[in-house]
């Protein structure tokens, strides 16, 4: 028979060691932390927030110490800047759950290191990878799944195009208002927007700037008609889209155009994977947009441990963002 003193050093069998919280108040805790802030939940359960953010921290802990890989077959790679003290995570995603696979910190192939430790020991198989064209992640990704198929994301390369844009506005701005012509001024976002997006008060003003800069107003054309590469029927005719489109780029003389155009030819193959594999990264953007605002509503994170965990996280909350 256990004497009194093993009795009372026994643990009672509804708090965890070391705590002044039962583990029906943490689960209670947890749970409310999915529908409002720490702040909220500190406030209506008479609770610190200190409290509050270590319960949280202590079941995200257990629950995403090793997020598990089987049955994972497309991912996507991409870059997240969190701030000045978390800087740079480098994210992996399950593209067809949108689980975030991966956090780790800075950018780069050092950032997967672990990531492809995991995958090894999992024995998993990835078919597909979608990722920017960032070379370092997709030699990282070639050197550790030679056999995935990878592809670089329209929206990606949609943005590079809009980067060769703005490239030539500039060059064309400087030069104008040396002549004292504005025709161009405040033009930056319109010529951003796609062609069925823009608002119909904002044509004039892209018509006119269009009009009267030949330079600008090729590039626009080609990038909206680069846009409807992904938009055809199959991969043969998709890449004698590109053929046909690279070949205008070069033909137009304008510079950001030919080094645009050579940078499509380059990774051609991995453009045109998307036909056999049809992944992107709008998840990777929309998690990218939770994280920026789940950052916002915090005003930062001194733990960024915590934040690498909350980002793990992200798809159970219920509210339209956690902060802390």
């Amino acid at each position: 028979m256990p004497c009194l003193w093993q009795k009372l050093r026994a643990l009672p069998p509804f708090a965890p060691a070391y705590s002044h919280y039962s583990g029906a108040l943490a689960r209670f805790v947890c749970e409310l932390s999915r529908f409002m802030s720490l702040q909220d939940v500190a406030r209506w359960t008479h609770l610190g927030w200190d409290t509050v953010k270590n319960i949280v921290k202590s079941d995200l802990s257990r629950r995403y110490d090793n997020v598990p890989l089987s049955g994972v077959r497309r991912i996507g790679v991409d870059e997240n800047y969190l701030g000045k003290k978390a800087k740079y995570v480098t994210l992996v995603v399950d593209l067809e759950s949108g689980q975030v696979l991966w956090v780790g910190k800075g950018r780069g192939k050092e950032a997967l290191a672990g990531f492809w430790q995991r995958l090894r020991r999992s024995g998993t198989r990835i078919e597909a990878v979608a990722c920017d064209m960032s070379g370092a992640y997709w030699s990282a990704i070639n050197e550790h799944l030679p056999e995935a198929a990878l592809v670089f994301d329209h929206f990606h390369i949609i943005k590079l195009a809009n980067d060769k844009i703005d490239e030539i506005r500039r060059g064309l701005q400087r030069t104008l208002e040396l002549d004292g012509q504005k025709f161009i001024k405040g033009t930056r976002y319109l010529l951003l927007y796609g062609k069925e997006n823009l608002p119909p008060e904002k044509r004039p003003k892209l018509e006119q700037a269009l009009a009267y800069n030949e330079p600008l107003s090729k590039a626009y054309y080609l990038k909206e008609e680069l846009r409807q590469l992904w938009s055809q029927p199959g991969k043969d005719a998709a890449q004698k889209h590109l053929q046909d489109w690279i070949l205008k780029a070069c033909a137009t003389g304008i510079q950001p155009l030919k080094k645009l155009a050579t940078t499509l030819l380059t990774h051609a193959r991995q453009i045109l994977s998307y036909f056999d594999h049809s992944i992107n990264s709008g998840i990777m953007e929309g998690i990218n947009n939770k994280i920026g605002r789940l950052t916002r509503m915090a005003y930062g994170y001194r733990d960024v441990e915590f934040l690498h965990l909350r980002i793990y996280a992200l798809h159970e909350s219920k509210h339209i963002l956690t902060g802390t």
